[in-house]
């Protein structure tokens, strides 16, 4: 039975990636200290050389998948993006290179948010970043610093631009958007609801993840996108006919950003034509499954 490390195991993402893993009859081996549907979990603090290569050695991976990241933007502590996004890395990708037997294939999980406020109106992995917040500066970081381990291990580099789905942490603007309609609420607070995304599921999120991990590609950087972009107005509009009525949007200044990137859509033309990668869910039927999630999960506390 083939061994994955995944970090993060227990986060929105690494929760559907272990499941992939598990169905694909993987022995999966979390890294963290939170509940886990992880095969074996191993209490680790990716900040602590120490115990991440501790860790590693005993997990002696074939396939890695690092997803944990301290990924909420509007977190307080700026100094611990850099601490884990970035020397959590290192960390992890040194453990794994000095492993005498050194894993088949590495995944290491970026951020689209790399680009910033792009002058272009869709976005290649060509383009040079930009990043406008602590936490897209410690992503690109990191990826500077991933860069010097391609030669010693087989890593891809991705850059995901925005995905949701069901059991999303509602801090992020899709699940709360979609919170408010299943508990019924008759208004909502937004910030700018005219900015654009390149909205994907997370699940075909996980297939992607999975199509490049099976191939042979490393050394590289790819986006993961939908390749379509849509504005928050519109996935307003969208839930109002899922959810048989319309709510009230009040623009609450404090939640609009002085940065805010007006519009972020990637191009997945690399994604596809290395891997043969497409796309499963509409962004309707993302809606559907995350609203029918929401109101069961309300349903089920009440």
């Amino acid at each position: 039975m083939p061994t994955a490390l995944v970090t993060g195991a227990s986060g929105f993402t690494g929760r559907y990636m272990v499941a992939a893993l598990q169905q694909r009859s993987f022995k999966v081996i979390g890294l963290g200290s939170k509940p886990s549907p992880a095969d074996v979990m191993i209490p680790c603090d990716l900040t602590d050389p120490a115990a991440v290569k501790a860790a590693v050695s005993q997990a002696a991976p074939d396939w890695v998948i690092h997803l944990a990241a301290l990924s909420f933007v509007e977190h307080a502590d700026q100094q611990a993006f850099y601490q884990v996004n970035v020397f959590g890395t290192l960390n992890l990708l040194q453990a794994l290179s000095e492993l005498e037997k050194p894993p088949s294939r590495v995944l290491i999980a970026s951020s689209a948010n790399v680009y910033g406020i792009p002058d272009i109106s869709r976005i290649t992995e060509k383009e040079c970043p930009t990043p406008v917040n602590h936490y897209a500066c410690s992503k690109l970081a990191m990826e500077h610093m991933v860069a010097n381990f391609f030669e010693c291990l087989p890593i891809v580099i991705t850059r995901p631009f925005n995905y949701t789905g069901p059991g999303q942490d509602s801090r992020f603007l899709i699940p709360k958007i979609v919170e408010h309609f299943a508990r019924g609420d008759r208004t909502i607070e937004l910030g700018n609801i005219d900015v654009s995304r390149d909205f994907s599921d997370v699940r075909d999120l996980i297939s992607a993840y999975l199509s490049l991990l099976e191939s042979d590609v490393s050394g590289t950087t790819v986006n993961v996108c939908s390749g379509k972009d849509t504005a928050l107005r519109t996935i307003i509009e969208r839930m109002n006919h899922l959810a048989g009525y319309n709510i009230e949007v009040k623009v609450n200044p404090a939640f609009v950003r002085a940065n805010e990137i007006p519009r972020l859509c990637g191009v997945n033309d690399r994604l596809k034509n290395l891997t043969g990668w497409q796309p499963n869910y509409t962004l309707e039927q993302t809606l559907l499954d995350t609203f029918k999630s929401a109101k069961a999960r309300n349903i089920g506390t009440q």
